[in-house]
């Protein structure tokens, strides 16, 4: 299958994940359409558009203007997304609302605008940006796990339903990784007296070293690139080793083990 000249969406590729996987396409002699709020300032060679997920009319612009210019597209790159570091009782509704506007709602947007103009593309294929912690949620970032594991079942739902159009949908699970996303958490504010303050600061500052440590974003546009170039999609991708071997061993130990392991390393 080629994947050169190929037609290419991105979300989220402003910085991180997304730049990476739209810099590397756009490298391999895709056409790439880079969809951010912001405009990165790091070099790039693909083509940005301003469009934000979780307003409709933003993303209407830009598949009109893919549309004129392109015809059609072959891929769909979902990637932007945020995370709430904190505690479920010390979360605020608007914080909720916020993280599931951008890593859910603005995942359905997207792809409904741009499902149209997939169905004339050749490659036809949905590639989501999930992650590991939507199979192993972690505490004190319970609803960015929430968001993700929401992705997972939106993701092979929707395979089943643009199935018939010859369209195929996978997710891709990174673990820890190294980007601008540990620094723009947005922290829950504590109150005086706080019961979750101690286990939280320390369960977010492991969180953070773990990320800083983590892969290079580059790992997860190297697997991106690989889907593309298959002619067959895999449900689910899970990025490196390490986690392919925690994600296999969820399915195969008790869920009650499974759970006090990440009590252990994260809630304590």
């Amino acid at each position: 299958m080629k994947t050169s000249g190929q037609v290419v969406v991105v979300t989220g590729a402003s910085s991180g994940i997304g730049f990476a996987i739209a810099s590397l396409l756009s490298a391999s002699g895709m056409k790439v359409y880079g969809l951010s709020r912001s405009k990165s300032t790091e070099k790039h060679d693909f083509t940005h558009i301003f469009a934000d997920v979780t307003k409709k009319e933003t993303l209407i612009e830009a598949a009109t203007f893919i549309k004129q210019n392109e015809g059609s597209i072959d891929v769909l790159v979902c990637c932007a997304g945020i995370g709430i570091g904190g505690s479920v009782e010390e979360t605020s509704e608007t914080a909720y609302d916020k993280l599931f506007a951008v890593n859910v709602k603005g995942v359905f947007l997207t792809t409904k605008t741009f499902l149209p103009l997939l169905r004339e593309g050749e490659g036809k294929k949905i590639i989501n940006i999930g992650s590991v912690a939507g199979v192993l949620p972690v505490p004190y970032q319970t609803f960015y796990s929430m968001s993700k594991a929401a992705i997972q079942a939106f993701s092979e739902a929707l395979n089943n339903e643009v199935r018939p159009f010859g369209i195929q949908v996978a997710t891709v699970l990174p673990g820890d990784t190294k980007t601008a996303f540990t620094a723009n958490r947005e922290k829950n504010a504590s109150s005086e007296g706080s019961l979750y303050a101690i286990r939280e600061e320390r369960s977010l500052k492991k969180m953070e070293l773990d990320e800083q440590k983590g892969r290079d974003p580059r790992s997860v546009a190297r697997i991106v690139f690989w889907l593309i170039k298959r002619k067959r999609l895999p449900i689910q991708v899970t990025v490196g080793f390490e986690y392919k071997l925690f994600v296999f061993l969820n399915r195969i130990l008790p869920k009650r083990l499974v759970n006090w392991i990440l009590y252990k390393m994260y809630g304590r």
